[in-house]
Order: structure tokens, then sequence, then C-alpha cells
């Protein structure tokens, strides 16, 4: 595996293009507003951007059912619009990277029209129908993720069909050759036209089991949680299909192409990637941890530990799918918290991937049950809040709709944007945006950062994290302190007696400070160092 390779070395952008910017006046991002603020994303130093889907769809669960692969939903723009934003984004040295969703369409895709007519259709092997065990009764006892049963009764048939998600996206039945053949040409399609890489929406959900078997239970709230998932996921099939995919992939230079490993534990994750598999597959842990040293650490230490070999981590906090972590570690609006986080995130090893809105530290909108439009939301408001509240628009500026449109928005806008947005901060030097952009340029001038190797120096349970990343021509200190209060970290005397240059720190220190083997640091301070020697 060569150093050399931007998906290696680089950082990913995350676009939800609904809120990310809109240029018509509709309410609703789009492709046209995307390729406007390229500048913008060159500016703050990204590598690549990652689009949720893009394809037509009926949005039941906002573009994730798809209702054709090979075309670009009209709210977004055209063909021709898309070509123009790849050959933007490219000009500007950006990659492109799409979300496939292969595992599931919509049910208003011609495939599932076709293959819920008769059960003669040439179509009806594509999905995953099923007779129940008896009248009146589900083949199995599989559930949805967005809650009840996992199958649907089709009076027209006599039949039920299968979907992991909600109702209105059956699930593709991978077994049968004709649907695993066209899923490769989707592939060959967008490369052809010159996308760099993909992101795989819940690809370990291709292959269930082909007996059928029911899960067995375990404790839990909702009915798809009082499952243990055997057999309606992470099929042993899988193996062949991303050993598949990578072999599309190999024959165009420098694709990419990182799976969502859905329901499955970080250990299977890395079994899905390597030089004749998937690039790198996503581990959510960093996601999910709690604000403390020993939990980021933690992690960090145990997914740094399977990466070996050919196998390459990549690291992330946010997404569209999961509160944002200026909600989970922000106070109010205070930023210092944050600053360490991003410190961590760009500088441990691995691929960093960002979500839109976290380098100005967006926090989650609050709606109420009727203001719902996630599925999720919908259905188990207000004991779940869904996925809507990281999915606001973009805060550009402080107009009334944050500059995102000229419209009101397809969801509200947060309230804090008069103040925390775009503008505003990229006019205040010690803003979160600068410091993301600080951070993000020192990490493309560093080899050690983009490829040496992590070694965890100490951390104190709450409190303390010190690490080195070096390799053969670098050695950076990366110390951060999660609490509030100063603390001070023992360098030892290897280390103390080193030269140190001060490349950053979150508090605008002036110099390093290093005295008789101790760096004190301040209360929430990021401050990162290289040896001169």
């Amino acid at each position: 595996m060569s150093d050399s390779h931007w998906w290696r070395n680089g950082v990913i952008y995350q676009i939800y293009p609904r809120s990310f910017a809109d240029s018509n006046g509709d309410g609703i991002g789009d492709l046209n507003g995307i390729t406007g603020k390229l500048d913008y994303l060159a500016e703050l130093g990204v590598d690549a951007i990652w689009l949720s889907p893009i394809n037509p769809s009926p949005d039941v669960d906002f573009g994730y059912d798809v209702a054709d692969y090979y075309a670009v939903d009209p709210k977004y723009g055209s063909m021709a619009d898309f070509d123009r934003l790849l050959e933007e984004a490219h000009r500007r040295n950006i990659h492109v990277i799409l979300d496939l969703v292969l595992n599931h369409t919509s049910d208003q895709h011609e495939w599932f029209i076709q293959s819920r007519s008769s059960k003669d259709n040439p179509y009806r092997s594509w999905y995953i129908w099923r007779d129940g065990r008896k009248p009146g009764s589900t083949p199995n006892n599989w559930a949805s993720i967005f809650g009840g049963r996992g199958w649907v009764f089709d009076s027209r048939t006599g039949q039920w069909y299968y979907h992991m998600f909600a109702p209105q996206q059956p699930d593709l039945n991978w077994r049968h050759e004709p649907v695993r053949k066209e899923m490769m040409n989707i592939f060959k399609f967008w490369l052809d036209k010159g996308v760099d890489g993909f992101r795989l929406d819940v690809f370990n959900e291709y292959f269930k089991d082909d007996q059928f078997r029911d899960n067995p239970w375990k404790l839990g709230i909702r009915r798809f949680d009082r499952q243990q998932h055997v057999y309606d996921a992470d099929g042993p099939e899988m193996m062949g299909v991303v050993e598949e995919i990578r072999s599309i992939l190999d024959r165009y230079p420098e694709r990419y192409a990182v799976g969502e490993t859905y329901l499955a534990t970080p250990e299977r994750a890395v079994e899905y990637t390597g030089d004749s598999r998937l690039h790198a597959a996503f581990d959510f842990s960093l996601l999910q941890s709690k604000w403390s040293a020993q939990s980021f650490m933690q992690v960090v230490q145990r997914w740094d530990a399977m990466n070996i070999g050919d196998h390459w981590p990549n690291n992330v906090m946010n997404n569209h799918d999961n509160p944002r972590s200026a909600t989970r570690f922000g106070r109010g609006e205070d930023d210092e918290r944050l600053k360490v986080a991003t410190a961590f995130l760009l500088t441990i090893r691995g691929t960093p991937f960002l979500y839109q809105g976290e380098e100005i530290g967006m926090r989650d909108i609050h709606l109420k049950c009727s203001e719902m439009q996630d599925p999720v939301g919908k259905k188990y408001c207000p004991a779940h809040r869904g996925r809507d509240g990281c999915r606001s628009p973009m805060q550009w500026d402080a107009s009334e709709f944050s500059g995102f449109s000229r419209a009101k928005p397809w969801i509200k806008v947060h309230p804090n944007h008069v103040l925390r947005n775009v503008e505003n901060q990229k006019q205040d030097a010690q803003s979160l945006f600068h410091f993301y952009k600080d951070i993000l340029r020192l990490r493309k001038n560093s080899p050690a950062l983009q490829e040496g190797m992590f070694q965890p120096i100490t951390f104190e349970p709450k409190r303390l994290v010190a690490y080195l990343r070096q390799n053969e021509t670098e050695t950076i200190l990366v110390a951060l302190n999660f609490g509030r209060r100063k603390v001070r970290l023992a360098l030892g005397y290897e280390l103390a007696n080193r030269e140190w240059e001060l490349l950053l720190s979150s508090q605008q220190r002036a110099e390093v400070g290093v005295k008789d083997q101790w760096l004190p640091l301040s209360g929430e301070e990021a401050c990162i160092m290289k040896a001169r020697n």
C-alpha cells in the first residue's frame, strides 16, 4: 500500500447536499450550490468531498431510497451540473466521492415496480420475496431498524418482501446474479464519469441468511434492539463481493472505497479491508465516545492496533446520522473543547472524515415532534429525536436563512446562525474555523502526521493525553488537556532534552515552555510541537 495515495494522507469532508448551499432559491441545497462553495473548501484545506446520495429519490429517507442509480435527482440539478462540479473540484485538486446505496432501492424504482407486479416477472428475484410461515404470519422474526417488523405483505401476489429500513426501501437480493452484475455496472458507470471513489452505505447488509432463520433474542427496548443480528447481516458471501468491487476500482488509477459497516464490531470492519478488499471501513466508536481522555485514547489505541499491514484506519466524530460533536461536547457556545477534539481527530493516525459545519462548531437544531422529517424521528419522537438535528442548513452568514438560500429552507436554520457562521468566524483569528484551517495546513505539510506511526506517551483518565507521530524524518508531539484546570505533562529525560518548536496551540501560547522535564498545559489546551533535533 503506497504512502502517496490521496485518500491515505488526505482529509475527506462530507456534504449533505440538501443542506449545504441552495443556488436556485427553492429551499433545497443543490449541486451548483456545492460548486459555488468549492473555493471555500479549498481554502479550508480538505482533499476530498463525499456527497450523500444525489440520485433520484422520493425522499422517504432523504436520498437513501434510490429510484435510479444512473441519474441525478432534478432537485439537485442535472447530470451536466454534476459534470461541472466534478470538473471544478478536480481543478482545485479536490476529489469527489459518491454515496452508493446498494443494499436496497426505493419502492418507486422501476425494478421493484416490475418485481411486485407478478410472481413470474423477470425482476421478481431481484428482491427478497417469501411466503409467510402460516397465513398472516411473517416469514421470520427479522425486524426493521426504522421500527416494527421487517416484512411487508403484498396482497397482489400473496407474498412478503423484506426491508431492513423503511417499508418503502425494499432490500435487493444480492444472491441473484443479475442483481450483483448490475451493481458492478453502477460502479463502472460512475468511475467512467471520473468520480474518485465511493462511500458504501450499510454495505455489510447485502447478504442475509439463505435459510432465513430467526434472529436470537436479547434484552432491548425496540423490537430491532431486542435481536442479535446474526442472520440479517454480515453474510460470509460479502468477502467475495468486496474483492470484486476492489478489482473494478483497481482498473482505474487512485480510486477509493470506504464501507459503512453496520451492526458490526471493529474487528469485523477491519476484515473487510486490505489490499484486495475495501480501502477502509468505518468504526464509529470514536463518534460515540464520551468526553474523557481515557475514552478517546482507548478507542483509538484499539482501532490503531487493528489496522496494521495492508489495513489503514479512518476516524470520524460527526456524520449525518448522529448528534454533532459540538452538541455532545460543547458547553453553550464555547468552542474550547471542540478545538481539543479537532486536534485529536486530525493528528491521530488514519484518514479523518469531517462533516459539513463541523469546522464552525454547528450545533444540532431542536425540533418539535410535529416538525420532524426523519422517519426515525417521526415514529419514535419524543423518545428518539431522530437524525434531523444534525442536518440543518449550513450557516454561511447572519442573514435570515443563514446564506444557505433565498427562500425558507426545507428544514429550519439554527437560531444561533446570527453569530455562529462562516462569515463571522473568518473574521476572527481565534475562531474554530481558523483552528481547523491551521491544523489542516499543518497536517498537509507534515509527513509524520500524514503517515507516521502513532506512539502514545501517557494519558490520565479524565484529562491528559499525549502521543508522538513519527516517521524517519520528523517527530511531532501532541499534548491535549481535556479538563478545565491546568495540568503538567511529564516528558521524561529523552523528550525533555530535545529542542521543540511550537507549531500550534489552541490557547495562543507564544512558546513551548518546557521546564525541568515538564510541559504545562492550560485548561482545555491542544498543543502541537515539532522536534528540531
